[in-house]
């Protein structure tokens, strides 16, 4: 179901994708509101905790909340595509991914908003001067520095945090790129989105965030996530993707 009326949205549309969230969400999306020009789609995979309805509820008193409703589990990347598609088609100027879990801080957006000004793609990185992750062990702290060190050595990106999820794109950039291409659904669809939009020539800035550990709730993070994103790196590097 989608909530949105039909006004064209407004410039800045924050796109979050939800599977069992309510813990988060209702508190969340107030934060985003509260700044200017920005507006929020979630696209929710069939929580059956209730996510779905706590947004609904908030869509119905704020047209400005939107929630696009899926029958399942169908993965964070497909999530995202099915967001990009709904804000471009509602108008927006700039497109943001953020997470539901409050490891992105709202705060944030006005700072990627402004070096949207001078970059196509702007990344929340935790790995540029200025960044850096708190509640993290040693293990977690190795596996996110060399996914990111792996993915820029063999695709030649040169981005500090290319698995990062805190994102703003210009709306011409998700107009050239073709959506339909991308393969990646896990945590990789960050490294091939960011690889896409190089290779189409658009340019790459970042800007520090930090990143804590989510409130509550469970990480999505599996072996199966790592393991696509290890894999799709090299089909990337070599075409066949």
């Amino acid at each position: 179901m989608n909530s949105f009326s039909n006004q064209s949205i407004a410039e800045c549309c924050v796109i979050i994708p939800t599977y069992n969230e309510a813990e988060n969400i209702g508190e969340l999306i107030p934060h985003i509101l509260a700044i200017p020009h920005f507006r929020v789609l979630v696209v929710d995979d069939g929580s059956p905790d209730g996510t779905g309805t706590i947004v609904q509820q908030l869509a119905n008193q704020d047209s400005r909340v939107g929630l696009l409703s899926r029958s399942g589990k169908l993965g964070l990347g497909s999530a995202y595509i099915a967001g990009f598609r709904r804000a471009l088609a509602e108008g927006a100027s700039y497109i943001f991914e953020m997470d539901a879990d409050f490891s992105h801080d709202p705060r944030y957006l006005p700072n990627l908003l402004a070096a949207a000004s001078r970059y196509d793609l702007v990344i929340g990185s935790r790995y540029v001067p200025g960044g850096g992750t708190t509640d993290w062990g040693i293990g977690r702290q190795f596996i996110s520095r060399g996914g990111n060190l792996y993915a820029g050595l063999i695709l030649n990106l040169p981005v500090s945090d290319a698995t990062g999820g805190f994102r703003c794109y210009r709306r011409n950039v998700l107009e050239t790129i073709d959506l339909e291409a991308v393969r990646s659904n896990g945590y990789a669809f960050q490294i091939e989105m960011a690889y896409r939009v190089r290779k189409a020539g658009f340019r790459i800035g970042e800007v520090p965030i930090i990143f804590p550990d989510r409130r509550v709730g469970r990480s999505k993070m599996s072996r199966r996530i790592v393991f696509e994103a290890l894999l799709n790196v090299w089909k990337l590097r070599f075409g066949m993707i």
